[in-house]
């Protein structure tokens, strides 16, 4: 796959596509003269997106989709093939989170953002990849993980893992994709904080996956934190978006928006490689560690 991707004329799927990354990968495939279809639980927001793409002058439909649901998957997989023939590159990209204490976490917390972060990736994988495969066309796929795929910071547990889940199952779907095609690949996304409604994800949570009790002091204080994270955020989706589409011309695996995080990358891997305790990945950042302190013990 020496040759860039031409987008042109070609077919894109992206979930999570009414806001933050997934609207911005949604404009920029416009503006390359790509087709659209367009997949978020927000039916309102989706709607809302598919006109705005439609005024941009490309072709987009929407189609609702709750990620977690295989089913609901499958039938966004056969929307698009009876809407456009083909699917060419798919943004797995809907994602949710939560914070906290890894032992405050609930029961619901675990179910929603695993259903939402791995098992919406597993089967976009699922039903995706074999349409790509039997295709025999250039074809590509990008997971949005995190830089907590990277790294363990506190008071993340639940998102953490589903985003080093994302990883391992990414890189693991490069190797196999190289073991059975020359023309189907895929890339990793780990970007760090951007302001997108990521902070806001609890709007989505399903009616039943919501938790009774009040949220205890470490997730008031670690939904602070991330709130004025993504705030301070100083790349825009449409930066990621253009870096991403960037990686996927040239064929680039690793997508890291925010390269200085790899001295918190490099700092993990030697506390793996020397066998030595885990490094709190904040302590490169005292500033934010002690203000994160200070509000757990608010």
């Amino acid at each position: 796959m020496s040759d860039p991707f031409q987008f042109e004329g070609r077919v894109a799927v992206i979930t999570g596509a009414a806001s933050g990354f997934g609207r911005a990968f949604a404009q920029q495939a416009a503006a390359l003269g790509m087709k659209l279809v367009l997949a978020d639980v927000d039916a309102a927001t989706l709607d809302a997106a598919v006109q705005a793409i439609r005024e941009q002058g490309a072709q987009a439909i929407g189609v609702r989709t709750d990620v977690r649901d295989p089913a609901q998957v499958d039938a966004l997989a056969q929307a698009a093939i009876e809407a456009y023939g083909k699917v060419h590159l798919l943004f797995n990209n809907a994602g949710v989170g939560t914070g906290g204490f890894l032992w405050e976490s609930s029961a619901k917390d675990w179910e929603w953002v695993f259903g939402v972060n791995v098992m919406g990736v597993a089967n976009g994988v699922r039903s995706f990849a074999p349409i790509m495969l039997k295709q025999g066309e250039r074809a590509h796929i990008v997971n949005t993980a995190s830089v907590a795929g990277l790294l363990s910071p506190p008071a993340m547990g639940v998102y953490n893992a589903s985003k080093h889940a994302v990883v391992s199952l990414t890189e693991t779907l490069y190797h196999d994709l190289k073991n059975v095609s020359d023309v189907v690949s895929c890339s990793l996304l780990c970007p760090a904080f951007v302001p997108t409604g990521i902070a806001n994800a609890e709007r989505s949570r399903p009616d039943d996956l919501r938790n009774d009790a009040p949220p205890t002091r470490s997730q008031q204080a670690a939904d602070l934190q991330l709130q004025r994270a993504v705030r301070s955020g100083r790349l825009t989706p449409d930066d990621v978006a253009k870096a991403t589409f960037d990686a996927v011309r040239d064929a680039r695996f690793y997508i890291l928006t925010h390269p200085g995080i790899l001295a918190s990358v490099k700092l993990r891997h030697e506390d793996i490689e020397t066998l030595r305790n885990p490094t709190d990945p904040l302590s490169l950042k005292p500033e934010v560690k002690a203000e994160a302190k200070a509000n757990a013990a608010s």
